[in-house]
């Protein structure tokens, strides 16, 4: 079983950042592929970046490549999602979720456990 409590979110002007934090309870963190979705008001739940066990190998949609950079910390038990650059397109609720799984998905089905989300609102 794992817990995961996303934190960091907020409001921000356009080419502003911001850094969310994912903590995770239980000892078997560093076993789950770890990914961040986001879900705007009256769109479905869409990917955004994946990070396998060791941190060794991420995974991005396009939309975000090379503004966003996921990491993680397996001592800390937490995960990050450094954001750059930040459109209003970006305005979604984040979510972070574990896959037991180790390949990297963008498939919100391959995912365990989920958390119960932090806002980002980025204004133009």
């Amino acid at each position: 079983q794992v817990q995961l409590v996303e934190s960091g979110g907020g409001s921000v002007q356009a080419g502003g950042s911001l850094r969310l934090s994912c903590a995770a309870s239980g000892r078997t963190f560093s076993a789950y592929t770890m990914g961040w979705f986001r879900q705007a008001p009256g769109k479905e739940r869409e990917f955004v970046a994946a990070i396998s066990w060791s941190g060794g190998n991420t995974y991005y949609a396009g939309s975000v490549k090379g503004r966003f950079t996921i990491s993680r910390d397996n001592a800390k038990n937490t995960v990050y999602l450094q954001m750059n650059s930040l459109k209003p397109e970006d305005t979604a609720v984040y979510y972070c979720a574990a896959a037991f799984s180790g390949a990297l998905s963008a498939d919100h089905r391959t995912y365990d456990y989920w958390g119960q989300g932090t806002q980002v609102t980025v204004s133009s």
